[in-house]
């Protein structure tokens, strides 16, 4: 097993980190993707499509430059073709059923403080611990 790269991961988390706070500060909105990637299929007002549309492109832009620069990205799929498909459809339905992503609740809502965002970082990281035992125990 390699060792895990701590300052990719720092710089990584810091990129977040002050990506998220400029969008707040510089366009009073929050750095939660499923609201951001919604916003851009279905926002109807002038200007928004562009930032939102920005912020994915720079998301995919950053793993592309580190693929670029690393020769690859170290990725391994688990599963193929319809599990992907239905662990998707899982994820949309848990983000509208949160009213948020991880990134909404648990990068920002969580720096603002939100008790509604602490409750719903908790749920996400004990279902997904749970998922994982489950999938690799019983599955």
């Amino acid at each position: 097993m390699n060792e895990p790269n701590i300052i990719g991961g720092l710089l990584g988390g810091a990129l977040i980190g002050l990506a998220s706070a400029l969008l707040l500060l510089l366009n009073g909105r929050i750095a939660g993707i499923s609201g951001i990637l919604g916003g851009v299929i279905k926002s109807n007002v002038p200007g928004e499509r562009v930032w939102r549309v920005a912020f994915i492109l720079g998301l995919v832009g950053g793993a592309a430059l580190d693929a670029l620069i690393r020769g690859g990205l170290p990725l391994r799929m688990q599963t193929a073709g319809p599990m992907l498909i239905f662990a998707g459809l899982l994820v949309g339905f848990g983000t509208r059923l949160g009213s948020g992503c991880t990134s909404g609740h648990g990068v920002c809502g969580l720096a603002r403080r939100s008790p509604r965002s602490l409750v719903a970082t908790m749920i996400f990281m004990i279902v997904a611990a749970l998922t994982v035992f489950l999938t690799r125990h019983y599955f």
